[in-house]
């Protein structure tokens, strides 16, 4: 059952598992659980998300059916993911193509945490992530968003810009990021408006709880 431990400023979480489809839903719904019941003040869809990312490449690369381990623990203004396993092979963030299904899962990782690692372990490894709770979420939710843009710009071949140009020209490369990200639901069969709905939705949700 899942259950934690007080130390200090720590509330602590671990989570056993087994590494097959069936335990990572009920992994997920664990996790989520136990942040509602500590009152964690943190995007619980990006938990969720995380969690399930984890807990898959488990799935994935150890083998599935590996015994594995999920530690939930927050800190002060941070709240750290591991997963545990018995592999000694750490994963690699590599460049996936357009269509290929593999290797996203850490970019995602590394886009929607704090901070993000791999350390070895006596018995194999743990591959952590940091989410970041309160204000500290939303300034690195702003971060991100303008190294996205940096990057957009950056791949559309745009003029360096400095000052009050720079800032106009971060303004029109979003928009242009929304409409190729709206291309890009409308390519793989999703609604647009319903994307933008649920976007907006996010946005008014944690600008409430901020």
């Amino acid at each position: 059952m899942p259950g934690y431990e007080v130390t200090g400023p720590r509330l602590r979480c671990v989570l056993p598992f087994e590494a097959v489809p069936a335990e990572v839903r009920l992994l997920r719904r664990a996790a989520v659980k136990q942040l509602s019941r500590w009152g964690t003040p943190v995007a619980v869809d990006e938990a969720e998300l995380l969690v399930t990312e984890l807990a898959t490449n488990v799935v994935k690369h150890v083998g599935e059916g590996a015994s594995a381990t999920l530690i939930l623990e927050w800190r002060g203004e941070r709240l750290r993911l591991e997963v545990h396993d018995k592999s000694p092979v750490g994963p690699s963030l590599r460049t996936a193509d357009c269509d290929d299904e593999c290797g996203r899962g850490l970019h995602l990782l590394a886009s929607l945490s704090v901070d993000w690692g791999t350390v070895l372990t006596a018995a194999g490894k743990a591959v952590w992530c940091e989410l970041a709770l309160g204000d500290e979420q939303g300034c690195r939710r702003i971060e991100r968003a303008a190294e996205a843009l940096e990057m957009y710009r950056a791949a559309n071949r745009s003029p360096v810009l400095g000052g009050g140009e720079r800032a106009i020209g971060l303004e029109e490369s979003a928009i242009e990021l929304i409409a190729d990200l709206l291309h890009w639901t409308t390519a793989r069969g999703h609604d647009p408006d319903d994307i933008l709905d649920r976007a907006q939705m996010h946005y008014e949700a944690e600008s409430s709880a901020a």
